[in-house]
């Protein structure tokens, strides 16, 4: 789910490193576009879940040296760095467990329970599967993680909170905020 193409899997080989060293974990990654101008679109955070903008032209410095010495994309492109956002999308099993509690659209590879798309509430992991309580129902479903093509936090007030108060968290933190009078 990070890289969706083989030549997107390629770029996260060469690119994991580099951004791992840099103090950052790629989201995930996405190769688009067509033959003259595609976008190597990279979301990435810090393994804390903090990405801001200075973060973003860091990360972009470093994967930038790296693709200009590789060389691994035919043609030109644009490199856009970014943090995932505040609906993110889930691509790896821990974003399953550090989000349980809230609300998840899942898209699956294959049928399962009669359909391919689900939404529910996050109800952690066990086992390699991602639990996912559905509105109306008793029973917590499991889904393997290998069947999930696309998963995404839905925009909720819970959600919404759940940023705000994180922000605060983090303003509330950073000695840069607190002036002397």
């Amino acid at each position: 789910m990070r890289g969706k193409t083989a030549e997107d899997i390629r770029l996260l080989d060469l690119l994991d490193p580099v951004a791992e060293a840099a103090g950052y974990e790629i989201v995930r990654l996405r190769l688009m576009g067509g033959e003259r101008q595609r976008r190597l679109q990279i979301m990435a955070e810090t393994p804390d879940g903090e990405m801001n903008v200075d973060d973003c032209a860091a990360l972009s410095r470093a994967v930038s040296e790296v693709m200009d010495a590789a060389d691994p994309i035919t043609g030109e492109y644009v490199l856009e760095v970014s943090s995932p956002g505040v609906d993110r999308p889930l691509t790896r099993l821990k974003d399953f467990e550090t989000y349980e509690g809230l609300e998840a659209r899942l898209e699956l590879d294959r049928m399962a329970e009669g359909r391919k798309r689900f939404r529910g509430v996050l109800a952690g992991v066990e086992d390699g599967q991602v639990g996912l309580d559905l509105e109306g129902e008793e029973e917590t479903i499991l889904i393997p993680f290998d069947w999930i093509v696309e998963a995404k936090l839905v925009l909720t007030d819970d959600l919404m909170k759940r940023g705000a108060e994180q922000r605060a968290e983090r303003i509330g933190s950073d000695p840069a905020s607190h002036q002397e009078d």
